[in-house]
């Protein structure tokens, strides 16, 4: 396999990336993107089935190695064993991304239950805190590291039928400046502050209305999952030494 970034900023050969949410969307685009640029992957997901299709399709098209594991980043007991796969498989993580997302629908705000926030904090911030905590903690004691936030613009511009999934992103964000300071300096965090990506949950919408918000939009248009990748390998890579605590917005110029 050609190895694109060789010699460059952007070379992770030799490293090794765990991805939640590795399994299809944004996440799959991630990890073969990181792949790609020379990086071992752990693709996290709730169904392992997916993880191990997604894994075999990274080793098939990079040559690199990729570790499947089955998890619910919103269940804080399950996240040393994801942790300490990744060690005894690869010895290492040099790149934490936590992706892994959710943002359910509901009617009205009154109409929210307990159940389906605490589903929705657990896995868009209680996850990636004890995540980045866990390996943060080893990066930090070991050769250091870079931590990526997949966050969105509504932590920072939050629309009303989103507000849970808003206020973790927002707590996302807050979170990314402080690990930043907890584990500097051999460990820098940023995020990406996501706009409106066209993956499988898209084909859903109501297509006329899409594309009347879209019209608001600088590009005019959803991105496309592999327009996160470029930012993501940016901010794992030594392309970005000097870049922690920072939120980064890749949304196509969204109002």
């Amino acid at each position: 396999m050609t190895a694109p970034y060789a010699g460059t900023p952007f070379d992770l050969t030799g490293k090794v990336a765990l991805v939640t949410g590795g399994s299809r969307g944004l996440g799959a685009r991630i990890g073969l993107g990181l792949a790609r640029a020379g990086a071992d992957i752990v693709v996290a997901s709730r169904d392992l089935d997916s993880c191990r299709h997604q894994a075999e399709r990274i080793t098939a098209e990079t040559g690199r190695a990729a570790l499947p594991y089955g998890v619910h980043v919103g269940h804080w007991a399950e996240l040393p064993g994801l942790v300490d796969a990744a060690y005894e498989r690869f010895g290492r993580i040099d790149v934490l991304v936590n992706n892994a997302g959710m943002s359910p629908v509901y009617d009205t705000l009154e109409s929210v239950s307990e159940e389906l926030f605490d589903k929705v904090i657990g896995v868009n911030l209680k996850g990636p805190f004890r995540l980045s905590a866990l390996v943060g903690a080893r990066m930090a004691a070991g050769a250091g590291g870079s931590i990526v936030n997949v966050s969105s613009g509504v932590g920072v511009r939050p629309r009303a039928g989103v507000l849970p999934y808003a206020a973790a992103k927002a707590g996302l964000n807050n979170l990314t400046v402080g690990l930043a300071h907890t584990y500097g300096p051999s460990v820098r965090c940023n995020a990406v502050v996501c706009g409106t990506f066209l993956t499988d949950v898209s084909r859903h919408w109501d297509p006329e209305a899409f594309a009347a918000r879209a019209a608001t939009f600088a590009l005019r248009r959803g991105g496309q999952p592999e327009e996160i990748v470029g930012t993501v390998l940016y901010l794992a890579s030594a392309a970005s030494s000097f870049t922690t605590g920072a939120l980064i917005t890749v949304d196509g110029g969204q109002p």
